[in-house]
């Protein structure tokens, strides 16, 4: 199971690194596997993917003749294993990241990729499939096995890919509720004014300031006397 005690599924940063754990994780074993998967399709299709015609000596795609086919698997199995070294790092260095928002931003990669790649994977693998099965027998002198391999591994790489990214999705998840459950509400119980209020003036407390005339208000006053 994915570790737990830190943001997006990792241990909190400044423990020790343990290889053998590391190695345990669901989501770095697939990632292994997808890298694997990936050397094997292109690696495949640049060893024994093209094969020359008998009355010339130029090279074609093994895949009936598509070099669109043989760029394709070749350029996705290159970046995808590219992708997972990329990403296997960033999972070594994970634990020692201790900024949430930059652990959140790396899963949200790691899911972007993932969900983009096991899409291009399906879309190589009906490529492939599509191509090999047009491919007259007499065009195939060597390579018939290879291209059979590339066509096997883009269709396990598409369930390698879809795997990491529920691994990534749980590990967002996981992220998410950390923050909700650390999130403290900065006015917690019945809100309260910050002024106090007006005090309530009753009639009975009202005063008439001095000085103040009234209409009826001339008895008593006395005129200073002139000089």
């Amino acid at each position: 199971m994915e570790s737990g005690g830190g943001a997006y599924g990792a241990a909190k940063a400044g423990g020790t690194f343990d290889v053998w754990q590391f190695l345990q994780q669901p989501h770095v074993l697939v990632r292994i596997l997808s890298a694997l998967f990936a050397l094997i399709v292109f690696s495949c299709i640049l060893g024994e993917g093209y094969t020359n015609h008998p009355k010339d000596d130029v090279l074609y795609c093994v895949f009936n003749h598509s070099e669109d086919a043989c760029r394709y698997g070749i350029g996705i199995g290159v970046l995808a294993f590219l992708a997972c070294v990329f990403f296997f790092v960033v999972d070594v260095y994970f634990p020692q990241i201790s900024s949430a928002t930059d652990r959140k931003y790396l899963v949200m990669a790691d899911l972007g990729f993932s969900a983009l790649w096991t899409f291009l994977w399906f879309i190589g693998f009906c490529v492939l499939t599509n191509q090999w099965a047009s491919t007259l027998p007499e065009d195939v002198r060597v390579g018939a096995d290879s291209a059979r391999a590339a066509i096997s591994f883009s269709f396990f790489s598409i369930f390698s890919w879809g795997l990491l990214i529920t691994f990534a999705l749980r590990r967002y998840r996981m992220g998410v509720e950390d923050f909700a459950h650390s999130y403290v509400d900065p006015t917690p119980g019945p809100v309260t004014t910050p002024y106090s209020s007006y005090p309530n003036v009753s009639n009975e407390n009202y005063q008439q300031p001095p000085f103040t005339q009234t209409g009826e208000g001339t008895e008593g006053y006395h005129p200073p006397p002139a000089y």
